[in-house]
């Protein structure tokens, strides 16, 4: 029920947007950095609870907007955004055996994104905003990719994927869900035509599959395995975003 009042809540600003009868609007392109940020508790009983499993995939952001102003600045921005983000660990011994001395990790993902943010903008000059914003955000992840390479001593390399949403290894047991909602602050400054927005989106979903990680290693580790580790978590992203407005309404 939650997230279906999220979408409604998304889906609110078109209704309104629609029926104002006064007003301005525009329709714009947006490019940035992102950075999201897999918030997961570890798997591993030997790790600490609240460990992240993850580090900070950094990568950018582009999309198409529609801002709105309906009443005295208070208006909403609504968009679609495709985000791309990597992360590469470095290369690190994980036993004493010399054919298999070190191994590393990419961590890839790409996204997609409908997002509303609410928003009130502060005239300072003429055609001169501060904006403050907040709002939903539904992410819809169409590949998250972890790609383990290996090198020998005699400096060989291999490589194994893995689709965090298709991993099906029952004694690993790490895929995630593709959906996440989030909901984001942030601010902005704009001029004309031309903005600068910057913000933080807070995890509403947990992102695991299972709900306790004792479903899948308490018949692995039996009494060592804390049963009352249950799979918490959230998926957090940060952006700063740059965009330009092609055809205004209104003005």
């Amino acid at each position: 029920m939650k997230i279906k009042h999220i979408i409604l809540a998304a889906l609110l600003p078109v209704a309104m947007g629609v029926s104002a009868q006064e007003g301005s609007s525009a329709v714009g392109v947006q490019f940035g950095f992102a950075q999201t940020d897999y918030r997961l508790n570890s798997w591993d009983v030997d790790a600490n609870p609240t460990e992240l499993t993850n580090s900070p995939l950094n990568g950018f952001k582009i999309g198409l907007v529609w801002d709105a102003t309906f009443i005295k600045g208070f208006g909403s921005m609504i968009g679609i955004n495709y985000t791309f983000g990597t992360y590469t660990s470095k290369w690190k011994s994980v036993n004493t055996n010399m054919l298999f001395p070190q191994t590393k990790e990419r961590n890839t993902y790409h996204q997609g994104e409908i997002f509303v943010d609410w928003q009130y903008k502060f005239e300072v000059a003429g055609d001169t905003y501060i904006i403050l914003y907040t709002g939903p955000s539904i992410q819809c992840q169409f590949a998250l990719t972890t790609t383990v390479y290996t090198r020998t001593a005699d400096s060989q390399e291999s490589e194994l994927k893995i689709s965090r949403f298709d991993y099906n290894d029952a004694e690993m047991h790490q895929d995630y869900r593709r959906l996440n909602v989030t909901w984001g602050v942030g601010a902005g400054f704009q001029y004309d035509r031309f903005y600068i927005r910057g913000g933080y989106d807070f995890g509403l979903m947990n992102p695991y599959k299972i709900s306790d990680f004792s479903e899948v290693f308490g018949p692995i580790y039996g009494d060592n395995h804390d049963s009352g580790r249950h799979t918490r978590g959230r998926i957090d992203q940060w952006q700063i975003k740059l965009g330009f407005f092609f055809a205004q309404y209104g003005k």
